[in-house]
């Protein structure tokens, strides 16, 4: 089970997600009319009036379960509660929506970070809370870990079609960047599957601050394609390939060119992804693993985790 919480939501729209989207179904709430998303919105909203000052009362979090796993509605909303609870998200107002539109079952939960008596809920590090809670809950739920973003267990067909662009564009650069030294030689591997690379520069000058993607009409940055890819993460990872190349002996296997024709790499949706993924396993080499390691369900969280929560908590003081 993979715990993800969203960033500035505002009630309306939140709950008009989880209430009206395909295949959703209320199964929990506390303080809010569940039976129509705008009076559930105003429920919220009133209660987090108590507070004015606080802008972003509205705590989002989804839970996403392994494919063809499917617990009770009594079991989710048991998770879904004790999620909150060890969260210390209690005494609020809160609302559970299952979501069956996917291949993989997955909760929205919505809460009032204004609780009850118009207190402010500690919401420190709670993106990353989530995750730790999300793992102690599949152990003593037994539940399938997710170990690893794997392409072979999407199900393509349920996507939209900027949804379906947007994994053609992360499978095309997990393709590319084993046999990448700059960003040059992805910008040029990328172009000839059609994706466009498209930077950000520092003002007026030519400093590069960000990198997006481009494929078909749909433009994504790269943090939005994976956490990984953005521009600071990709020149780090090209970076450490370079080196490792120079200090390799002549006799060293160095990470060579895909083999096989990129112009064949992305053709349709109903094949290749899968067999791609698993694929470049073979060939990426312990370093690339290594630099895209996921996040597993240890007891630890990884250091760029805490590293993008040091700079969240830093931005918020300055607020």
């Amino acid at each position: 089970m993979i715990s993800k919480v969203l960033d500035g939501h505002h009630f309306y729209h939140a709950c008009r997600y989880i209430c009206n989207k395909d295949g959703a179904e209320v199964i929990a709430a506390e303080g809010v009319r569940e039976y129509n998303y705008k009076y559930m919105a105003d429920d919220f909203i009133q209660q987090a009036g108590l507070l004015p000052s606080r802008t972003q009362a509205c705590f989002h979090a989804v839970l996403s379960f392994y494919p063809g796993e499917k617990p009770t509605d009594e079991t989710l909303e048991e998770i879904g509660r004790k999620y909150l609870e060890s969260l210390g998200v209690t005494d609020t107002q809160f609302a559970i929506a299952k979501h069956t539109d996917r291949a993989h079952l997955h909760l929205h939960i919505i809460a009032n970070m204004v609780d009850n008596s118009g207190v402010w809920i500690d919401d420190g590090w709670i993106a990353f809370r989530g995750k730790k809670v999300a793992q102690q809950l599949t152990k003593d739920y037994r539940l399938t870990p997710a170990n690893r973003k794997d392409l072979s267990l999407t199900n393509l067909e349920a996507l939209s079609q900027m949804e379906e662009n947007r994994y053609r564009v992360y499978a095309a650069i997990l393709h590319c960047l084993p046999s990448c030294r700059y960003m040059g030689d992805l910008e040029m591997l990328l172009k000839e599957m059609g994706i466009e690379t498209i930077y950000k520069y520092k003002g007026q000058t030519t400093e590069r601050q960000g990198v997006s993607f481009k494929y078909g009409d749909d433009v994504f940055k790269g943090s939005k394609v994976d956490r990984k890819f953005s521009l600071a993460n990709l020149e780090k990872i090209m970076a450490a390939q370079f080196r490792n190349s120079q200090q390799a002996t002549p006799k060293a296997q160095v990470l060579s060119a895909p083999q096989q024709p990129v112009g064949k790499m992305i053709t349709s949706l109903d094949q290749s992804l899968s067999e791609l993924v698993n694929g470049l396993a073979k060939g990426a080499g312990d370093l690339l693993e290594d630099l895209l390691k996921p996040e597993y369900s240890g007891d630890t969280l990884p250091y760029e985790l805490l590293k993008e929560a040091r700079k969240r908590k830093k931005k918020g003081r300055k607020q």
